[in-house]
């Protein structure tokens, strides 16, 4: 996964304005204590910050 797809689903489960907003407060518990946007930065692979985000906000299985 791409940082372009990450960010684009995210949009499209948050709504685009929210989303960044979301991304750079909230503290994801599976990303050791950081935000998506912390995690991002610090090199973790946009398919792993997506698997924790799913996992946080109890997306179904089918937004893998």
């Amino acid at each position: 996964m791409r940082h372009t797809e990450f960010w684009a689903r995210l949009d499209a489960v948050l709504g685009r304005a929210y989303s960044r907003t979301w991304a750079e407060l909230t503290v994801v518990r599976d990303l050791d204590g950081r935000t998506t946007r912390e995690a991002l930065d610090a090199g973790m692979p946009p398919k792993e910050v997506w698997a924790a985000v799913r996992r946080q906000l109890e997306l179904p299985d089918s937004e893998r």
